[in-house]
C-alpha cells in the first residue's frame, strides 16, 4: 500500500471509529486544582500567551501533527491552519514522507499562506533517518513547507504492527543528533501516543533536541487505528493487545520535568479540555498538544474547529483565573494542583 493510501485510511479510521486507548487514561483525572474563592486578580488581566520555540503564541496549545498527502488532508490542514492563525496557536503538519515520495502532494501540506505568523512544525518519522534521509533532506522539507521547526516522530509500536512497517530503529539516536547539529532549525522529537520515559528524555536532550513532545498514553491509540487496517484476524488481535500500552501523559510530564528542569516539554496524548491544558502546564509542560478532537472538528467544518479552539482557550483562561494565575508561568509555578485521592 502506498503512503498516501495509508494516510487516507488513517483519516477515515480516526474520524469514523473508536480509536481511543483502552484501559489506560492520560492521568489528568488523578489531579485537581484547589479552587480560589478569592483569586485577587481580575479575569480581564489573565494572560494565556507564551513563547514556544522562539515564537509568540496566544495560548500554550499546539494543534498536533496529524495528516497530509491526500486531497482530504489538504482540506483538513487548511482548516486547522486557519484556526491556528485566528487563535494564535501552534500547528504541526502530518508526516511528510508522502511528500518526499510524491512531490506533487505539496499542496496537501503547504498551509503557510493560511497561517503566515503561526509556529509551524514540519514532521517526519525518525526511522526514515535509517532509510537514507539526513540533515539535507530534512532541511529541504522544512524549506518546502516554510516551517519553523522539524518534528521527528517516534512510532516504534505502530511500525511493528503494520505489515509494511519500518522497524529498523537501531542506531537512531546519533542520527537524530546529526540532524540537530546540521539542520539549522529547531528539532522536536515526539512520540505518537505511548509516551517518553525520563531516560530517553535525557538522551534526546543530550543529542541536541530543542523540545520534546512526550505524547503519552490515554488519547488516540495508533495500535487501535492499525487494528482496523489489518486483514488477518490474528494480526488484528495482536494490535488489540496494545490498546492499554504506554505511559500516561500526566506521568510522562511529571517525571520528565523532574529530570530535566530546564527543558522545553510539550504534553500531548489525551488532552481534551482547557482544564487539561492547565493541569499539563501545572505538572511541568510548556505547552499542550491536541490532535484527535481537532481532527474530528475540522472534518466537520471550519466553524466546529473554531468553536473547539474557542472552548479550549476560554476554559484555560477561566481555570487560570480560578487559581489566581495571571500568566502561564504562574500556572507552572502554582502549588494549587494536588492529587485527587
Amino acid at each position: 500500500m502506498s503512503t498516501s493510501s495509508r494516510k487516507a485510511d488513517h483519516i477515515k479510521i480516526n474520524v469514523e471509529r473508536d480509536v481511543a486507548a483502552k484501559g489506560v487514561g492520560a492521568g489528568f483525572d488523578a489531579y485537581r486544582f484547589e479552587h480560589q474563592a478569592l483569586p485577587e486578580i481580575d479575569l480581564a488581566d489573565v494572560d494565556t500567551s507564551c513563547v514556544l520555540l522562539g515564537k509568540h503564541l496566544k495560548a500554550p496549545i499546539l494543534i498536533s501533527c496529524m495528516t497530509g498527502g491526500t486531497p482530504e488532508a489538504q482540506r483538513i490542514n487548511r482548516t486547522l491552519a486557519a484556526v491556528a492563525h485566528e487563535f494564535g496557536l501552534a500547528m504541526g503538519l502530518g508526516s511528510a514522507r508522502a511528500l518526499i515520495e510524491n512531490p506533487q502532494s505539496l499542496e496537501t501540506f503547504d498551509v503557510r499562506d493560511e497561517a503566515p505568523e503561526t509556529l509551524l512544525l514540519a514532521n517526519l518519522g525518525a526511522v526514515q533517518l535509517n532509510k537514507g534521509y539526513g540533515a539535507d533532506e530534512c532541511r529541504r522539507l522544512v524549506e518546502l513547507l516554510r516551517a519553523d521547526a522539524l518534528v521527528l516522530h517516534l512510532n516504534a509500536l505502530q511500525e511493528a504492527l503494520q505489515p509494511e512497517g519500518d522497524t529498523c530503529f537501531a542506531g537512531l539516536l546519533p542520527r537524530i543528533a546529526r540532524v540537530c547539529k546540521h539542520l539549522g532549525a529547531p528539532v522536536v522529537v515526539k512520540e505518537v501516543g505511548w509516551g517518553i520515559g525520563p531516560d530517553t528524555v535525557l538522551a534526546l536532550l543530550e543529542a541536541g533536541v530543542a523540545a520534546i513532545d512526550l505524547a503519552g498514553a490515554g488519547g488516540t491509540s495508533w495500535s487501535e487505528v492499525e487494528a482496523y487496517r489489518l486483514p488477518e484476524r490474528w494480526r488484528e488481535n495482536v494490535a488489540r493487545e496494545f490498546a492499554g500500552w504506554g505511559i500516561p501523559t500526566a506521568s510522562c510530564v511529571r517525571r520528565a520535568r523532574e529530570v530535566a528542569p530546564d527543558a522545553t516539554l510539550i504534553a500531548s496524548g489525551g488532552v481534551r479540555t482547557g482544564v487539561d491544558v492547565a493541569k499539563a502546564i501545572a505538572l511541568g509542560a510548556n505547552a499542550a498538544g491536541i490532535a484527535g478532537p481537532f481532527l474530528r472538528a475540522a472534518d466537520r467544518s471550519l466553524d466546529d474547529a473554531r468553536d473547539f479552539a474557542r472552548q479550549l482557550t476560554e476554559a484555560l483562561r477561566v481555570a487560570m483565573f480560578c487559581i489566581g494565575a495571571r500568566r502561564v508561568a504562574d500556572v507552572r509555578n502554582s502549588k494549587r494542583l494536588y492529587p485527587a485521592t
